[in-house]
């Protein structure tokens, strides 16, 4: 076989490997930031309770900072992808 077309074949599938790793990933920090309102422990009323909530609050907002990250990231794969093959990669959930 052609060294360019072997070298093509491993590229593609990698960009398949990382776009599905960057997927596993952004699913696994929405279950994340979905289980923060469980541990708000909003009837907690004290001041200890508030710094508490303060505290998950600023978890959650990093979390979402790094969701967003990895959405870019995804899509800078996609990119690359069509760049390389003219076809984009189909992954479930990708924006755009």
């Amino acid at each position: 076989m052609d060294g360019s077309w072997d070298s093509r074949q491993q590229l593609d599938a990698t960009l398949m490997s990382v776009a599905g790793r960057l997927e596993t990933c952004s699913a696994k920090v929405e279950q994340v930031l979905g289980g923060f309102h469980d541990i708000q422990l909003l009837d907690w009323q004290s001041p200890a309770g508030r710094a508490y909530r303060d505290a998950v609050t600023l978890q959650a907002s990093s979390l979402r900072r790094a969701l967003d990250r990895l959405q870019e990231a995804r899509l800078a794969v996609a990119r690359r992808a069509q760049e390389d093959t003219g076809v984009p990669i189909a992954t479930s959930g990708w924006p755009g």
